[in-house]
């Protein structure tokens, strides 16, 4: 069923060729949307690759930092709505270098706003992060949770929401935001391909498949197995919430912000028994001591996704875990 037969133009999928962006488009195609009709603009940084787009698919390499490399796109094609996953997404890198987060993340963002507003764009589907709450006070996180990042590339993502809610009040331009954590497995015959891999599934995957060390950080937090839970999300679930958000605008629902998680978490021990399972071969564990400060447990509720965007994650952590090793193998052998 085509729910974007509503529109005239074409969609364009920001950061398009990455892990995340390369599921969008092809569940857009699965969805009905011609090929013709998306647009990819990714600079094939950190992770994006041309490869991972059907040949058919009118892709676009620039940097959303490049303002007349946006106009030319937004010139040349017809854009009725942006998916917008462009950006540095590295929690660690952004504490050693906070400047690229800002200038990268908002700064691009900005330059994408105010060609929307130019061209008359009204929608936009932003992948925000959990990571704008910091440390929340209630687990499971609601949307009301305040927010209070510990990094800059929360910051950078709260900073996005703010300008966006300025961007509806003023220009009429309407958004949905998405709040997520931990994002894993794979579709459509792709694969992840961050450089380096911070994806905490993928390296645990690498790291045994090539028996080496893998690094836990804490084991006497207050959880099951002293190991720090977290939320894990299926990609073809995450995507086809960015599709349901686009329907929830499509059909007149308001500006909005939704979390994105399945409100049931695992340790970090568990998903390495899981790989093992998986692969049939044994982890090599070390522990080191545990970063201040991070929370023994982090789940997101899809609560309110479940009800106005019609939403729910259709996949567990085996899912995950064996889709994501299945595409380490595939990929491995394609070299």
């Amino acid at each position: 069923m085509n729910l974007y037969k509503k529109c005239m133009g074409k969609i364009l999928v920001t950061g398009g060729a990455g892990y995340i962006g390369s599921h969008m488009v092809f569940l857009l195609m699965e969805k009905g949307i011609k090929k013709e009709d998306i647009i990819v603009l990714d600079n094939l940084s950190e992770g994006g690759n041309r490869r991972f787009l059907p040949a058919e698919i009118i892709f676009v390499e620039g940097d959303l930092l490049n303002r007349e490399k946006v106009r030319e796109v937004f010139d040349r094609y017809d854009i009725d709505v942006v998916f917008h996953f462009a950006g540095n997404a590295y929690v660690r890198e952004s504490m050693e270098f906070p400047g690229k987060y800002f200038y990268n993340n908002v700064c691009g963002s900005i330059n994408l706003l105010e060609m929307m507003k130019e061209k008359n764009v009204k929608k936009i589907i932003f992948s925000s992060s959990c990571a704008t709450y910091g440390i929340p006070a209630t687990i499971p996180i609601e949307e009301n949770c305040c927010q209070k990042p510990i990094n800059p590339y929360g910051e950078s993502k709260l900073m996005i929401e703010k300008i966006l809610k300025w961007y509806n009040k003023i220009y009429k331009i309407n958004y949905v935001l998405l709040r997520y954590f931990n994002v894993g497995g794979v579709s459509f015959g792709l694969g992840e391909n961050h450089n380096p891999e911070t994806h905490i599934i993928p390296l645990i995957i690498k790291l045994i498949l090539e028996d080496k060390e893998i690094k836990i950080f804490g084991k006497d937090y207050d959880t099951v197995d002293g190991t720090c839970v977290r939320d894990f999300i299926h990609v073809s679930d995450l995507v086809d919430a960015h599709f349901r958000a686009l329907k929830f605008l499509e059909e007149g629902g308001s500006s909005d912000s939704f979390n994105l998680g399945t409100n049931k978490g695992n340790s970090l021990l568990e998903l390495v028994k899981i790989v093992e399972e998986v692969s049939g071969k044994k982890a090599r564990i070390v522990f080191k001591e545990g970063n201040a400060g991070d929370p023994p447990v982090l789940l997101a509720t899809f609560r309110k996704a479940e009800n106005l965007l019609r939403w729910k994650p259709l996949r567990d952590i085996h899912d995950i875990i064996k889709s994501a090793y299945d595409g380490e193998i595939r990929n491995e052998k394609q070299g």
